[in-house]
C-alpha cells in the first residue's frame, strides 16, 4: 500500500487509465448485461483492456468493478458473487499492471439514503465486502468514483477505513447549472465536497465524468483554489456523447485534448486520466503531454 504514496511523491504526476465501459462495449458487452460478470466469463477480454492502458502509458489502472457492490449486483441476481467478482477484477488488473499500480474501482449503489431506499448500515456492509475483495485481489489503492452524494461517500469511506493504511481516493461528478455553478446531483458545491472529504480524511480528492476535459477546467481551478495541498485526481469524459449512425460518439477526440491536459497540469493536479469515451489513444496523448511537462520542469 505504501507504493501508491511513494509514486505520488516521486512521480509528481501520475497518469491513470481511461474508460472501461467504452472498451467493454467495443468488445461485445450488451446493454443490460452485467459488466462485472465478464471478470468470470470473459477474463481474457478484461485482461486485454487492462493491458491496453498499461501499453498506452498508464502508471495506474482501475479494475472492472465499478458496479460491483452487492447492492448493485442484486439487479442481476448476482449479489452472492460480489466478493468473487471483485477479487477477480483486482487479480486481472494486477496481472496486467505488473509493476504499475492498481486502484480498485468502487461506484455508488444507485440507492438513496435520503429516501430510505437503503440504510447506512447496509451501504457500509456492502462496500466493506467489495473493498475487502479488491484488497485481497491485490490493489494498491481504493478509488471511490462518480459519487454524487456526500452521505453515501461517507459510508464507503467508513467501509474502507476498516482496512488499515489503504490509500483512499474519492472522486465526485459535477454538472454546471444555468448559473454557471458546479453542483453534484444532490446539490453539493465543490467546496462542500472538498471540506467533507478533508474532514473524513481521504488521501486524494477527485472529479470525474461530467461534460468533458474543456468543461472541467474551471471546476478543477475552483477545487485547487480552496485547497493548495491535497492531491487532486482528474478523469473527465471525452466530451458529451452523441448518437451518430447508431453509434455513441464523443466529441473530444485524442487529437483535441492536448491543450486541455496542459491546462490541468498548470493548475496543479496530481493524477490524470479519463472517464466515459476515453480510450487508450487518449491516454497516449496524456502520457506525452505529462512527460513533456515534467521534462520542462527539470
Amino acid at each position: 500500500m505504501k507504493k501508491f504514496f511513494e509514486q505520488l511523491e516521486t512521480k509528481k504526476i501520475i497518469v491513470s487509465d481511461g474508460a472501461w465501459g467504452t472498451e467493454l462495449f467495443k468488445l461485445g458487452l450488451r446493454a443490460g448485461e452485467c459488466p462485472e460478470l465478464w471478470n468470470e466469463t470473459n477474463r481474457e477480454e478484461i485482461l486485454k483492456i487492462a493491458k491496453s492502458y498499461i501499453d498506452a502509458g498508464s502508471d495506474i489502472i482501475s479494475t472492472n468493478s465499478f458496479g460491483g457492490s452487492s447492492i448493485k449486483l442484486s439487479h442481476y441476481d448476482l449479489e452472492n458473487k460480489a466478493y468473487e467478482l471483485n477479487k477477480l477484477a483486482a487479480e486481472i488488473s494486477r496481472e496486467a499492471a505488473v509493476d504499475k499500480l492498481v486502484m480498485g474501482s468502487v461506484g455508488p449503489t444507485g440507492k438513496f439514503l435520503m429516501t430510505g431506499d437503503v440504510s447506512g448500515e447496509e451501504l457500509i456492509e456492502s462496500f466493506t465486502n467489495q473493498i475487502k475483495a479488491l484488497i485481497d485481489g491485490g490493489v494498491d489503492a481504493i478509488l471511490l468514483e462518480t459519487f454524487y452524494d456526500i452521505d453515501e461517500a461517507e459510508c464507503a469511506i467508513k467501509a474502507a477505513r476498516n482496512f488499515a493504511d489503504v490509500p483512499l481516493i474519492c472522486s465526485f461528478t459535477f454538472d454546471r447549472n444555468t448559473y454557471g455553478e458546479y453542483r453534484t446531483m444532490m446539490g453539493s458545491t465543490p467546496k462542500d465536497v472538498l471540506q467533507a472529504m478533508i474532514t473524513l480524511g481521504v488521501d486524494v480528492i477527485g472529479v470525474n465524468c461530467g461534460g468533458g476535459f474543456n468543461n472541467m477546467i474551471d471546476l478543477v481551478k475552483e477545487l485547487r483554489d480552496y485547497s493548495h495541498n491535497i492531491p487532486l485526481l482528474v478523469q473527465p469524459n471525452a466530451g458529451l456523447p452523441e448518437t451518430i449512425d447508431g453509434r455513441i460518439v464523443y466529441s473530444e477526440t485524442p487529437e483535441v485534448i492536448s491543450n486541455f491536459v496542459k491546462s490541468f497540469l498548470s493548475i496543479g493536479i496530481n493524477i490524470i486520466g479519463g472517464c466515459c469515451g476515453t480510450t487508450p489513444e487518449h491516454i497516449k496523448v496524456i502520457r506525452k503531454v505529462v512527460d513533456d511537462y515534467l521534462s520542462n520542469q527539470k
